[in-house]
């Protein structure tokens, strides 16, 4: 592999699921499944198979069906958890199993009222469990980012050696500023001695808003996978949005790094998964929101007509997106008017648009979007009374 290959890891069909009223059914899981294998993502995190009849079911029919991406199901560092997790994943051509425990103080003592020795020893033993299975074990060391880092190094060193071949440093509440998760992958770069047996994961929650800035900058820094949903779902505030991490590493070509995904397939899978899950995607959603391309400022839009470049670093066609739509409001101007009255089929001249634009600003003033029917009434009444 590459050094500058950045693996996406999408766990829409698990912790995307999480979003109230988005269970998935097996067959819908399917759907997405093989969706998300011909956008290009490496690995499916299909499930949680212990935690219902349903998920085990959906991880083992996904394993049968997925012919090149990693499949993975997640599990508790719990012995019998892992079982079922290897059980379901039986069929898989790449099997992984993701199991881990949190390591933070918050959760040492709060959750599990251990101590730090204790966790490090279940964290050992988990992975053995899983190893003992299959050849890919991934270990998440959950709250990482609130983890103290020289225990966070202690704890990866530890499950490295144990056999985990990916270790997962999430932001699991999304507490991180970029810079402070960007430290904490260096740190654990240069501080633990069989850091290069292993592939470092960026896994972070959006409380802040902050997800897909982390994940980026968690990459800069030494990570080469980034766990991310469709759409950015995912519980609470959501998850490291998979089309954003995307784009920011193919338009960021100064960067060096690159993915498998197919962008064009985009905002179609980003629409199939808003269908199926029933969650629509907020208008002003990068990439792959309605208003994504979408111009209604007068200086924007005659900017981008003389050059799209001038407010679209993306060409929407890159991302399966509609064209650019030009969005004729109250603070529309006149190059967006004569635009889009030409678009229609009508050929005026500088004079005619300036009259007909007092007309359009007076109707704007009244409603949120003027549309073509919009228009071509007032074109027919202009052409009506120059006829006169």
């Amino acid at each position: 592999m590459s050094t500058n290959k950045v693996n996406i890891f999408d766990t829409t069909l698990r912790d995307g699921e999480q979003v109230p009223g988005c269970k998935l059914n097996t067959k819908e899981k399917i759907e997405l499944a093989l969706a998300l294998e011909e956008l290009g993502v490496d690995i499916i995190e299909a499930g949680f198979p212990i935690s219902s009849p349903g998920d085990f079911t959906s991880v083992n029919e996904i394993s049968k069906i997925i012919k090149h991406a990693t499949v993975c199901g997640l599990t508790r560092a719990v012995q019998k958890d892992i079982e079922v997790a290897a059980e379901a994943l039986k069929y898989a051509k790449r099997p992984r199993i993701h199991t881990g425990i949190g390591t933070s103080d918050y959760h040492i003592k709060g959750k599990f009222n251990s101590n730090r020795e204790d966790i490090l020893e279940r964290a050992i033993q988990c992975v053995k469990w899983a190893k003992n299975f299959v050849d890919d074990v991934e270990f998440y060391a959950e709250d990482a980012g609130r983890t103290d880092n020289d225990y966070l190094a202690r704890v990866v060193e530890a499950v490295i050696k144990a056999g985990a071949t990916v270790v997962n440093i999430p932001d699991t509440t999304g507490y991180c500023l970029p810079n402070q998760y960007g430290n904490k992958m260096a740190y654990l770069r240069n501080n633990v001695s069989n850091i290069d047996r292993a592939i470092l994961s960026c896994h972070c929650h959006n409380d802040l808003g902050l997800a897909t800035a982390n994940s980026i900058e968690g990459v800069i820094n030494g990570a080469r996978q980034i766990e991310c949903t469709i759409n950015g779902l995912g519980e609470r505030a959501g998850n490291t949005s998979l089309e954003e991490v995307v784009m920011v590493l193919k338009q960021h070509k100064d960067l060096g790094f690159y993915s498998n995904v197919n962008t064009k397939l985009l905002n179609p899978l980003s629409r199939q998964v808003s269908d199926v899950m029933r969650v629509p995607v907020q208008p002003n959603k990068a990439i792959v929101g309605a208003n994504a391309f979408s111009h209604s400022s007068g200086i924007h839009q005659d900017g981008f007509l003389k050059s799209a470049i001038t407010y679209e670093i993306i060409d929407p066609v890159d991302v399966g997106a509609d064209i650019s739509k030009i969005v004729l409001t109250a603070r529309s101007g006149r190059s967006a008017l004569a635009f889009r009255l030409k678009k229609l089929g009508y050929d005026f001249n500088r004079n005619d648009v300036d009259a007909l634009y007092q007309k359009f600003l007076q109707v704007a003033d009244n409603k949120k979007e003027i549309n073509d029917e919009d228009l071509h009434q007032m074109a027919k009444q202009h052409e009506s009374v120059e006829t006169v």
